[in-house]
């Protein structure tokens, strides 16, 4: 089940449609008349890394205030998968907190660090932990600094964990980019 906002408009109903088209129910989707849906480009450098720039001050997902979930229908899935970019500013930090403490069900989170979005490193980090220990499943990347040597993304948090999957993508060094979406569970439990 999806539990989004989106601007009611072209994007957001293409969104909506495309979750339809392939089986998730977005019945939890709600559409703002005031505010567009956010928007990420994502461009391959020369360097072979992504570059993202992000249109979204303010869009409809940051704007999603906690009387507006549906906590029933959150209740209803089997997983409620969150990320940190929602934590950046209120009224939807608030909200996805909520969901997340109210949810009762596996908690799937995704710290997903875009430093541009945060006002500060500092704050990123104090944003990203505060709802942490509330999550289940934490999806980890893993940074490519060379080829074949990785440097965890966990080591900005310096936080212990429980249950982290880990993400890996191999990279050929010559034009041909292939991805080898493998993960790897690591759990202490």
């Amino acid at each position: 089940m999806q539990h989004e906002q989106v601007g009611e408009d072209e994007f957001g109903y293409m969104l909506a449609n495309i979750l339809k088209e392939n089986n998730v129910n977005n019945e939890g989707m709600r559409f703002d008349p005031g505010a567009r849906t956010a928007l990420a480009f994502v461009t391959l450098r020369s360097d072979g890394e992504r570059e993202f720039m992000f249109y979204r001050n303010p869009s409809a997902d940051m704007l999603l205030q906690e009387d507006e979930l549906d906590l029933d229908l959150i209740r209803k899935a089997k997983i409620f998968h969150y990320g940190s970019i929602s934590l950046i500013t209120e009224p939807c930090k608030s909200a996805h907190i909520a969901a997340a403490k109210d949810a009762g069900v596996v908690l799937s989170y995704d710290p997903n660090l875009r430093l541009p979005l945060w006002p500060s490193a500092d704050s990123a980090r104090e944003g990203i932990l505060s709802i942490w220990e509330t999550a289940d499943i934490i999806k980890v990347p893993l940074l490519s600094i060379g080829p074949n040597v990785y440097s965890l993304a966990i080591d900005f948090f310096l936080f212990p964990f429980s249950r982290v999957q880990i993400t890996r993508e191999w990279k050929k060094t010559d034009n041909n980019t292939i991805s080898n979406n493998q993960s790897d569970n690591y759990s202490d439990k």
